[in-house]
């Protein structure tokens, strides 16, 4: 299996060098040269099996032979062997035919845990076998930095530097990343958004200076094994309610485009996906995109769904690439012209060919606190702000075909404060994560400038 980049310039590689490097040489991101395919028989079969087992398949359609089978199945059970659910992740119902598929089951209580637990597994067995160390860097919007320090906490091969954006991630999102006590473990508020954070860890890798000399990795969802990982639990979910026999839905919270492109990969795969919708807050870049073909940063705005406050979907040039029938020089050109200005127009066809299975659904603060409550009032389920935003969006679209999922992104008690308010219930912690609020955090306040943040990470990656 060998990956390109969506950009051209950057030569093709393995799943190891994919996986270990994140982001191409290039600024490009990597996608698999050929997708990888199930039969019909082979996706009925996922229906009923443990989730870990379904994992390694999967996964080890992207790995090839580059990782044993036996040593990818271990890796997926001690990885899954973390989450506090035995299905790892369960299906609920909440209407005729729409279910919640529960991804906050794992250590952090967000659907990072599911791809997180087992990229960290993948980095101890790649880099040990290389007799290799490496620095991540990463950007997180709440939950991707609570789940990364979560998974690399105390692995030797690896330090681990998470930028978060101050004041605009709840509490506990904040705790689950600054609470760590080992030294591989570095924290940093940047006074800034979302979308600054994640520019600089992009001016960090075209540091190739930088990058060399601290061997620097990324485990964002620019990081393909991610993507590759989370979809998982589209085949598991959709196996569960009659795929392939029939096609099925899913309505995802979206911000930087990762969990709803691992659905366009699972279809890809083979699994028949009817429709994906891309439920968005006022962030709604991409539910703008799907609707009128105009991919446009706006001002970035805080809402109780943080997680995506987003105006800068990095797992778009992915989409794109494949629209526009996987040209790279066009894909360059039109992320270059959208790093300029903030905009790009998606040409017709590779339009077109998105409408086929996209949808997007922008949801407000308001209609998010009434989901809220009613999910509850109709269900007795308890939602966090962002799996509200992907119930709310059922409402908004007519066509959607057979059994809709609707992916449960965060548990409530991640935004206690907000879901009270909305709800007059608090969410209660896990009893594993109880004591979270008494734990000491530890964590560096820096400004929005790359120049700073990489001197810092290069300080903490040789210390």
């Amino acid at each position: 299996m060998r990956y390109v980049s969506t950009r051209g310039q950057s030569p093709s590689v393995g799943f190891t060098d994919a996986v270990l490097a994140g982001l191409a040489p290039d600024g490009g991101l990597y996608v698999p040269e050929a997708w990888p395919t199930f039969s019909r028989e082979t996706i009925a079969g996922f229906a009923g099996r443990p989730y870990a087992e379904v994992a390694a398949e999967v996964i080890g359609a992207f790995a090839g032979d580059e990782i044993a089978a036996e040593d990818m199945r271990r890796m997926c059970e001690e990885a899954y062997a973390t989450f506090n659910h035995k299905a790892v992740v369960p299906l609920v119902q909440i209407g005729p035919d729409a279910f919640l598929a529960e991804l906050f089951h794992g250590p952090s209580l967000a659907f990072k845990d599911v791809a997180m637990q087992i990229l960290a597994r993948l980095y101890d067995h790649l880099l040990g076998a290389q007799n290799r160390t490496q620095t991540i860097v990463c950007a997180t919007s709440g939950d991707t930095g609570g789940a990364a320090v979560e998974a690399f906490r105390g692995r030797k091969n690896v330090k681990i530097v998470a930028l978060f954006p101050e004041g605009r991630i709840s509490e506990v999102q904040r705790r689950f990343m600054t609470t760590a006590e080992e030294d591989n473990v570095a924290c940093v508020a940047v006074k800034g958004t979302f979308d600054d954070c994640q520019a600089i860890v992009k001016q960090t890798f075209q540091d190739q200076a930088l990058r060399q000399a601290v061997d620097l990795s990324g485990v964002n969802s620019i990081n393909f094994a991610r993507i590759a990982a989370q979809a998982v639990y589209y085949f598991t979910t959709a196996a569960a309610l009659g795929a392939p026999h029939r096609p099925v839905s899913f309505c995802v919270p979206s911000g930087n485009f990762g969990d709803a492109f691992a659905g366009y990969v699972a279809m890809r795969m083979g699994l028949p996906v009817a429709r994906i919708v891309a439920a968005t807050n006022a962030n709604d870049i991409l539910s703008r995109a799907f609707e009128t073909g105009r991919y446009a940063r706006g001002a970035v705005q805080a809402t109780i769904s943080p997680a995506m406050d987003i105006q800068s979907a990095s797992n778009f040039e992915r989409l794109y690439f494949e629209g526009v029938r996987r040209d790279p020089v066009e894909t360059a050109r039109a992320f270059q012209a959208f790093g300029e200005a903030g905009a790009l127009d998606i040409p017709p066809q590779a339009f077109a060919t998105m409408r086929e299975l996209f949808r997007g659904v922008t949801i407000g603060e308001g209609e998010t606190v009434r989901t809220i409550v009613s999910t509850l009032n109709e269900t007795g389920e308890l939602i966090d702000p962002h799996t509200a935003v992907g119930v709310a969006a059922l409402r908004h679209v007519d066509d959607l075909p057979g059994p809709v999922v609707v992916l449960s992104t965060a548990h409530a008690a991640k935004f206690p404060e907000d879901v009270a308010k909305a709800s007059g219930v608090t969410p209660a912690l896990p009893r594993g994560v109880a004591n979270l609020a008494d734990r000491r955090e530890r964590y560096e306040h820096l400004p929005a400038e790359a120049e700073t943040i990489k001197a810092y990470v290069r300080a903490f990656a040789e210390s």
